[in-house]
């Protein structure tokens, strides 16, 4: 039935994702059976009058099949994350990272590999160690490793120490870059990177070349960043499971990293990439980053281009880094924001960082109905309040209350992800997928084709509702610390796409980590990763590693 129904389901024009109508069996009663479904109720007579418009309409969507829309196409309705009222900052200020100077090189090569960004850019700088030395190193241990955490798609050793040796070159004759000079990295494999196969973790698309390169990866490239690898990911951007396995957390063999970005945080809590590149539409950075205990900032929408990025939903895809701190967040996001003239949804502004703010006079709230509730990570996230307290930070309570239906507004991203890949379940190559589950793609994107585009739209418009009431709820602080799965937290501020940096703050009691969130306004990057640097320059929860890979 899946296939044979595609002739009686009928297509928006209006939008490319599905909104789909039903004729019944019997042509005297069209759309009587989907009804129910679509949450409307018609008579006999205009079910009878219905027909010859869907007949129409089932012409209008031959012709939308016919033409073949690649993945990289987006939609020419632009999601606008900016609130009524919402002043932007305009003004650039200097960056003052402020990067030690004076570092000794670790005794061991394992504690090289899970020094933070900062550091190695400090040591790169002086000399003491090399771009080659270092990507060596990262190298050894993702050939190491790779097998026993499915984290690995493609590694570019090749490319990778031709680049660390230009590095090497250029910091010798005086041009430094700055501080991702030499720095070896992975990226999530839905980013394109010419010359290589982009696999989207899907098994149709496992040998699949794009001749292009994604502006992440250019940018980066031009920063004098060194790509290692290119890691596993989730299947289209979903869970752990990919076309050669389930991707591991480096903590529990036993357990998935998570996802989708599973190897981009699997590598790097692991020590086997100095960062990586991931993506997130709803918890994709955060969830990973939780579950392999690294840092993960998911960016503001419209933060940083997605040219050469798989597309999932073009109004809530974002592109962030995963670290081993606060401060490496902002270092790579520094590189990597900004117009690219490519992604129309890419807005320009400023990123003001400067470690000698006094974060005391940050103005921070914390969601408290949410860290009243009852739930496992309850006293690592009470631990971690009573921490900001002692650094002398003010904590204002706010409550996350919604009257709106935001969990309806999520078929936007259904709608949206079918759209997307529309020919892969027209073709039936969604067969191919290694997760057949009820709840994964496959089966998501089938039953998405019955959202109408009306339905579409109304959550559109609920979603405008939702981003201004937010912004009236949240206008008055720089950071909002939260649980990272507290209520509705994390689908919320996804949707209204404000900046989320998600932080390691503690274990379970059978070791696997834990993590809180602090939360920015629109283009407030900046805040929360210096209250989060700050939260882990006194806690020290960034600096654990896994045993199984720091021996």
């Amino acid at each position: 039935m899946k296939k044979t129904v595609s002739s009686w389901f009928y297509s928006s024009v209006l939008i490319t994702a599905a909104s789909l109508y039903c004729v019944a069996q019997s042509p005297s009663y069209p759309t009587r059976e989907m009804e129910p479904f679509l949450d409307v109720n018609f008579t006999v007579a205009e079910r009878d009058s219905l027909l010859r418009n869907l007949q129409e309409y089932q012409r209008l969507v031959t012709g939308l099949h016919a033409y073949a829309l690649p993945n990289s196409v987006g939609m020419s309705l632009l999601f606008n994350p900016v609130p009524q009222g919402f002043v932007p900052e305009t003004r650039q200020l200097s960056i003052d990272f402020g990067i030690p100077r004076k570092l000794e090189v670790p005794k061991t090569s394992s504690e090289l590999a899970f020094l933070p960004v900062y550091k190695l850019a400090s040591l790169i700088k002086a000399r003491k160690i090399t771009s080659v030395q270092l990507t060596r190193l990262y190298l050894d241990r993702l050939k190491k490793y790779s097998d026993t955490l499915q984290c690995t798609i493609t590694l570019l050793e090749a490319t990778a120490l031709e680049r660390a040796k230009q590095a090497d070159a250029e910091i010798a004759r005086g041009k430094y870059r700055g501080p991702l000079h030499g720095i070896p990295y992975g990226i999530k494999d839905l980013l394109a990177v010419e010359g290589t196969k982009t696999t989207w973790g899907a098994a149709p698309f496992k040998d699949q070349r794009i001749d292009m390169t994604a502006t992440v990866v250019s940018r980066l490239d031009a920063a004098g960043a060194v790509l290692v690898a290119k890691l596993t990911m989730g299947a289209l951007a979903l869970g752990d499971i990919w076309y050669g396995g389930v991707t591991k957390n480096p903590w529990d063999l036993k357990q998935g990293s998570s996802g989708s970005s599973a190897g981009s945080a699997s590598a790097t809590a692991a020590g086997l990439v100095a960062f990586a590149i991931g993506t997130e539409t709803l918890g994709s950075i955060v969830s990973p980053s939780t579950r392999c205990g690294t840092t993960g900032l998911r960016p503001s929408y419209g933060r940083v281009s997605r040219y050469g990025a798989m597309a999932l939903s073009w109004s809530m895809d974002k592109i962030g880094p995963i670290c081993r701190s606060a401060l490496d967040c902002a270092l790579v996001l520094d590189v990597i924001r900004g117009s690219d003239g490519k992604d129309p949804s890419v807005h320009d502004a400023p990123f003001n960082f400067s470690r000698k703010t006094d974060v005391r006079k940050l103005r921070v709230g914390y969601f408290k109905n949410l860290f009243d509730e009852n739930y496992p990570t309850r006293d690592n996230d009470q631990k971690a309040l009573e921490a900001l307290r002692s650094m002398g930070v003010t904590l204002e309570p706010i409550t996350l209350s919604m009257t709106l239906p935001v969990p309806s507004v999520r078929m936007m991203l259904s709608a949206e992800a079918a759209a997307a890949f529309d020919e892969l379940t027209r073709s039936n190559r969604d067969s191919l997928m290694t997760d057949q589950r009820r709840n994964a793609w496959p089966n998501t994107f089938r039953a998405a084709r019955f959202i109408s585009a009306v339905d579409y739209i109304n959550a559109s418009r609920v979603r405008t509702v939702l981003v201004n009431e937010y912004y009236q709820k949240t206008r008055d602080y720089d950071v909002i610390v939260s649980p990272s799965f507290g209520g509705i937290q994390l689908l919320l501020t996804n949707l209204v796409g404000t900046p989320a940096l998600v932080v390691p703050n503690g274990f379970t009691a059978k070791g696997s980590p834990t993590s809180i969130s602090f939360l920015g306004r629109l283009d407030g990057e900046a805040a929360i990763a210096l209250l989060a640097q700050a939260y882990q320059d006194v806690t020290g929860w960034d600096e654990q590693a896994p045993p199984l890979f720091s021996k």
